[in-house]
């Protein structure tokens, strides 16, 4: 739910991963514009309740070269930010995996929602999770972070920005904030490093940093949403996302496979306007 998972669903389709998409979504144009562009790019919808409020709009600024794209929304009495606790669907036994994200864990009443999907799930099926953060829709950022540990607290993957990370503990040693979270219990943590490129973790102490591939770059938005989006998509290759084991044991050379292809993917992504994940075939070309 939210444009960040719904780029990811998209980003899924396109690399021929099994994916579906669940959030509250309105019966207005847009809505429809939605699930038939999900629909087209190989995602399931069919979990998705459907409903006369209106779909939310986000804008979205593009800034001067190496500046951070600036977002606003409109969401008020908006579907998806009203999913209920008694609209969750029970889920069937195929799906293996779930992610959460974005603003869909910030706006209530569906955030609650969706927490509580996640800790009905948690140790059920993988579970992953990128904030996303988008801190004009933060209005207390103590308790969005003590929220956010509770997330951490269900969940498999944790992938995130260095700028996510920034907002969430400013100050703070990251090393030893990630060590926390494999106490709290996941197994696997990337954090994208912008034109750093990026690291990955394990919990048994497996580590990886690779570069961001040379691109030149046209549009930022929805790298971070292709380079999870492929993450995932070579971690399912892998057989990771049919039991969180597997995420623990990733060897070295897994994991810096993996930051690397998801690292390829993003670059595509910011070579074309807008959030435009690559296809398969053009992933494969670019190695």
């Amino acid at each position: 739910p939210g444009g960040s998972v719904y780029n990811i669903a998209v980003g899924l389709g396109r690399l021929g991963t099994p994916a579906g998409f669940f959030c509250k979504v309105s019966t207005d144009f847009f809505g429809d514009q939605l699930l038939e562009y999900l629909e087209d790019n190989g995602v399931q919808t069919v979990l998705c309740p459907r409903s006369d409020d209106p779909t939310t709009l986000a804008f979205v600024s593009l800034p001067e070269v190496g500046e951070e794209p600036r977002f606003m929304f409109y969401a008020n009495d908006s579907a998806d930010r009203l999913l209920a606790v008694d609209e969750l669907p029970d889920l069937p036994g195929s799906i293996k995996a779930l992610h959460f994200g974005s603003i869909s864990l910030v706006m209530e009443p569906g955030a609650t929602a969706l927490e509580t999907l996640m800790f009905r799930e948690s140790g059920r099926r993988v579970i992953s999770l990128d904030p996303n953060v988008r801190p004009g829709l933060i209005t207390d950022p103590q308790a969005y972070q003590r929220r956010f540990e509770e997330w951490v607290g269900q969940v498999d993957v944790v992938k995130l920005s260095r700028a996510d990370f920034e907002y969430l503990y400013p100050g703070t040693d990251m090393q030893e904030i990630i060590a926390n979270w494999f106490m709290l219990g996941i197994s696997l943590c990337i954090v994208t490093l912008g034109k750093d490129g990026a690291s990955g973790y394990t919990a048994l102490g497996t580590t990886a940093v690779v570069p961001t591939p040379r691109v030149e770059v046209v549009d930022t938005v929805g790298a971070g949403d292709t380079f999870l989006a492929a993450t995932l998509s070579y971690l399912d290759e892998l057989g990771a996302l049919d039991q969180r084991e597997r995420l623990r044991t990733l060897s070295e050379v897994e994991l810096a496979t993996c930051l690397t292809y998801a690292g390829r993917a993003a670059a595509i992504n910011c070579s074309r306007q807008g959030a435009n994940p690559p296809y398969k075939n053009e992933l494969v070309s670019a190695e």
